[in-house]
């Protein structure tokens, strides 16, 4: 028996009982057979798919103990999401009052609680992991900025930037998405597809925010972040369809942050992704998109920071990364008990938690 089910309705476990094509190519996405989990959850909405056949005879029991369940119960977590909750608030309430009323935007006050909260984990690890344990408690456009913006700044000191300029790409993370905020909610947060019409309105939300900044006394980098961090590297980003160097280094380091906040975010279906998932869709789409020293320091200290940390693969086995491949940094070498998993030759396993 099949079911026809919306993606907001699939649930890991489950498997596909038809081929997936896209709307535009009639390329192949996912197989029949496919178990589904929270990736091949994530690629259908990456690709607009509305509604796919179940078979919902072989639901496939998955468990979803994860990281970030565990980390929210740490006395250091409960401080950061009482103080994360506290700022989103009056971020929220500023930047509309400000918006509205025309006031200058003073970036002091929107970048002094990221350095705080930044400050207040123990290492760059556990701050990472507390910003993927907040990822289901909301996902709205002034959150997805904040953590943008911790991002960022994570991503300069990775970078080895000077503090004046990990203080611009903050300022940068913050309001790099000012302009959503022109943009009716319900658009944004439309669970379903996006009409050609919604889709070229969201589109224009950086130059939106481009319009808002470009007359405030805030530095230039910011301005031009905000209008150009969905250009890509390889020419298919937007507004412009701008390449490489013609993208202010800024916006790049943005674009990177904006991207993997977005694939780790919880969703309505699914919980936040692991991060080698979000390192295995950044290889899979392609670094070249991507400002090749920003992406490729993103990803392995992203990785390094998990190395050692027990791990659970999509077989259900756990056991503890031992290995990164510089080549293959979402596929390292796991240690199972006596078992050695080389994920860049086993293809077919991938880690789907950090324990």
């Amino acid at each position: 028996m099949m079911l026809r089910l919306r993606i907001a309705e699939l649930t890991p476990g489950m498997k596909l009982a038809e081929n997936v094509y896209s709307f535009d190519h009639n390329q192949l996405i996912m197989s029949k057979g496919t178990v589904l989990d929270d990736a091949s959850i994530t690629k259908l909405a990456f690709y607009s798919i509305i509604y796919v056949l179940i078979d919902d005879s072989k639901v496939i029991s998955v468990d979803s103990e994860s990281y970030a369940a565990r980390m929210r119960q740490t006395p250091t977590f409960k401080k950061f999401k009482t103080d994360f909750e506290d700022f989103t608030g009056d971020f929220k309430k500023n930047i509309k009052e400000t918006i509205s009323s025309g006031k200058p935007i003073e970036t002091k006050p929107l970048i002094d609680p990221i350095y705080a909260m930044i400050s207040g984990g123990s290492n760059l690890q556990e701050v990472f992991g507390m910003i993927h344990s907040l990822r289901s408690y909301d996902d709205a456009t002034y959150v997805h900025c904040i953590n943008v913006a911790m991002i960022c700044n994570i991503l300069g000191q990775w970078l080895k930037m000077s503090p004046d300029e990990i203080i611009i790409l903050t300022e940068a993370g913050i309001l790099h998405d000012i302009g959503k905020m022109e943009i009716p909610e319900d658009i944004l947060n439309k669970p379903n597809k996006l009409t050609d019409e919604e889709y070229q309105l969201i589109q224009t939300h950086p130059q939106r925010g481009y319009e808002i900044l470009k007359n405030q006394q805030i530095n230039e980098h910011v301005k031009l972040a905000c209008l150009q961090h969905h250009e890509r590297c390889d020419g298919t980003g937007y507004p412009s369809n701008l390449r490489g160097e013609q993208i202010d280094k800024f916006a790049r380091i943005v674009a990177i942050a904006d991207v993997y906040d977005a694939m780790t975010s919880a969703r309505v279906y699914r919980e936040a992704l692991c991060p080698f998932v979000a390192i295995q869709m950044f290889e899979d789409e392609g670094l070249q998109k991507y400002d090749v020293e920003a992406i490729m320091t993103f990803l392995k200290n992203i990785v390094e920071t998990y190395r050692q940390n027990r791990v659970r693969l999509n077989n259900g086995e756990e056991g503890e990364i031992i290995y990164i491949d510089p080549l293959h940094l979402a596929r390292p070498t796991i240690q199972c008990g006596d078992t050695y998993h080389d994920l860049s030759k086993e293809k077919t396993l991938y880690i789907e938690a950090i324990l």
